[in-house]
């Protein structure tokens, strides 16, 4: 349920507004479509590593073990930062849907104060706190997504306002399918990847998962597959029901909501209202995701061996509560405060591509770890089929992952350079890289020791930069047995087996 609902969030109910604007119908459906092919490989080289060695850390505790220590600390910093502006995006999000109540937004900026001093409330209390306001508000969004699904299907057959059959029309207007040509088309790849944000948390929770080598495969495939729908289907409706132009769909100031339009165009005020209460609860539990997350990342940094933070962030509280982690994390949040100086679309979209690409670099991250992962596992003389889980259609899918993430970070932020250069547009694209590759250098240059390369197989001038220092290839050689989860004789019967046919079709559907 917290993959589910860290995922249904702000990326998916405003997100897809800006997509539609900039790219136009068809863009914004091959775009998620795209990045849902690039995470559902993601997620089965996750669990492929997530179920051989279920620990704490996930993606980066495998990037430090198999590829390199050094990018491993520089993805951890950037993930903690991606957190941290991720709830800075929430509370500015918030702004943008009480704009559907109070067209003078003057004072909004208080919501945005009362909603931080709740979920900093709610975090510093008890872990109970965080599980119990995320499960509800979880279930909320699921509900509401099916309703919309639903509604979006008879709305464009025919049960609107306007009592037309919609269909593809909004697909032939002026400027549609595609919007802003290539530029247009490409932007759209760093909103489908804010959007898809936090399915890769899944692996965090696999050091804590009763019978991973069972229980973690079928999460990855299930999880996956619910997100998808709910994402592929609302996009379609979305893109049908919904003009590009419509009126303030996306601007400087102003960013609508495109499933608050198509309950507005079902004809009912009263419906448009509680779906942008229920957006506005949705902001809150994709903070409340991302606050926690942040915290842990942050506080995990800091009792790593060696410590990558200061010890400072080890410290908790009597209940648990890593309170100085989670005072920083949500300290970054006062960026949506800046709102009311360049304009709370333009602070929103410039926070949303940071995170957008701060999700690509994990995904990346992890292709590169299955990479090195399963090369050293051949290395070592052992086949992949013995793996205890092993998509064999994914021969090929950690250089897919690579390439495909690669080329998507190169090329989204065209329309950023190109027919007018937009420094803050580039920055927000962009800023990433060269700060990771300076966090790389600093850990480098301060773990010289813990270098390790292969003379047999790299290039003499990976060999000389590996000479200096700057360059830890994990060796091929890497322990391979150490944190293999060990299954369990299970004698007693599967709980599933001992449910009734009701409880059964019941788990089922959900």
């Amino acid at each position: 349920m917290i993959a589910i609902g860290g995922t249904l969030g702000t990326g998916l109910f405003l997100g897809t507004g800006k997509s539609l604007a900039e790219g136009g119908p068809a863009s914004m459906l091959i775009c998620y479509g795209i990045v849902g092919l690039v995470v559902y490989v993601v997620l089965l080289l996750l669990g492929e590593m997530a179920t051989q060695y279920p620990v704490a850390g996930s993606f980066n505790a495998y990037t430090a073990r198999f590829f390199s220590p050094s990018y491993a600390f520089a993805l951890s910093w950037n993930y903690w930062l991606n957190d941290s502006i991720s709830v800075a995006s929430d509370l500015t999000a918030a702004q943008l849907v009480l704009q559907f109540w109070t067209p003078d937004s003057t004072y909004t900026w208080l919501i945005s104060l009362v909603f931080w001093v709740f979920l900093v409330g709610v975090n510093a209390t008890h872990v109970k706190s965080y599980g119990e306001l995320e499960y509800w508000l979880s279930s909320l969004k699921v509900v509401t997504i099916v309703i919309f699904i639903v509604t979006g299907v008879l709305v464009n057959v025919g049960l609107n306002k306007e009592r037309r059959v919609i269909g593809f029309d909004n697909w032939r207007i002026a400027g549609a399918p595609f919007v802003g040509g290539f530029g247009g088309f490409a932007r759209v790849f760093v909103t489908a990847s804010f959007a898809y944000g936090g399915t890769e948390s899944l692996g965090i929770t696999a050091g804590e998962t009763k019978d991973p080598s069972k229980n973690m495969p079928k999460v990855v495939k299930f999880v996956f597959w619910r997100i998808l729908l709910f994402y592929v289907l609302s996009i379609l409706l979305i893109g049908l029901n919904v003009p590009w132009d419509y009126p303030n769909l996306a601007n400087k100031s102003i960013t609508t909501s495109p499933f608050t339009i198509v309950f507005t165009q079902a004809g009912s005020t009263f419906a448009a209202s509680f779906m942008n209460t229920v957006i506005l609860t949705s902001v809150l539990s994709a903070g409340n995701h991302a606050l926690f997350a942040g915290t842990r990342v942050l506080y995990g940094l800091s009792v790593a061996n060696p410590p990558q933070a200061p010890a400072l962030f080890s410290r908790t509280t009597s209940r648990g509560v890593p309170l100085p982690a989670l005072l920083l994390t949500s300290s970054v949040s006062v960026l949506c405060f800046g709102s009311s100086f360049v304009g709370r679309g333009e602070l929103w979209t410039w926070l949303q591509s940071l995170v957008g690409v701060s999700n690509q670099i994990a995904w990346l991250s992890i292709g590169l770890a299955s990479w090195r992962f399963r090369k050293a596992w051949i290395h070592q003389g052992r086949a992949l089929k013995d793996l205890k889980f092993h998509p064999r259609w994914t021969l090929y899918g950690p250089p897919f992952v690579i390439v495909t993430v690669s080329v998507l970070i190169i090329v989204q932020g065209w329309s950023s350079v190109f027919p007018v250069f937009s420094p803050v547009s580039f920055l927000s694209f962009y800023i990433e890289i060269p700060v990771m590759v300076l966090m790389y250098l600093v850990w480098a240059l301060l773990h010289r020791e813990t270098v390790l390369s292969e003379s047999s197989e790299t290039s003499p001038l990976i060999q000389r930069v590996a000479n200096l220092g700057l360059f830890d290839l994990v060796d091929l050689t890497v322990d391979l047995d150490r944190d293999v989860y060990e299954e369990e004789s299970l004698d007693h019967i599967d709980e599933e087996v001992k449910r009734g046919i009701w409880q059964r079709l019941y788990y089922w559907l959900a």
